[in-house]
């Protein structure tokens, strides 16, 4: 395995594990925005305000875009991990 493969396949595992991330990632912050306005609208200052609904949409958007991120990890495994595994890049 050359210096040049190693790296473009590095490159290749974090640009995926970004794509994947960016749809939970982005829901947590808007559900964190809306809930912080919230708060700040009406000064209430609940720890567990700020937790339970940025989870729940969490875990609808995770539910939502599972599919999408298995069929990512998938394409890249086969495409680039098993192939340099078998030897054959």
């Amino acid at each position: 395995m050359t210096e040049a493969l190693f790296y473009d396949t590095l490159r290749q595992g974090l640009w995926v594990a970004f794509v994947i991330s960016i749809p939970i990632l982005s829901v947590a912050l808007a559900s964190g925005l809306i809930v912080g306005l919230f708060q700040a609208l009406t000064s209430i200052q609940e720890m567990t305000l700020t937790f339970v609904p940025k989870l729940a949409a969490i875990i609808g958007v995770f539910w939502v875009s599972m599919a999408f991120m298995s069929e990512t990890l998938v394409a890249l495994f086969q495409d680039t991990l098993v192939p340099i595994i078998a030897g054959g890049y």
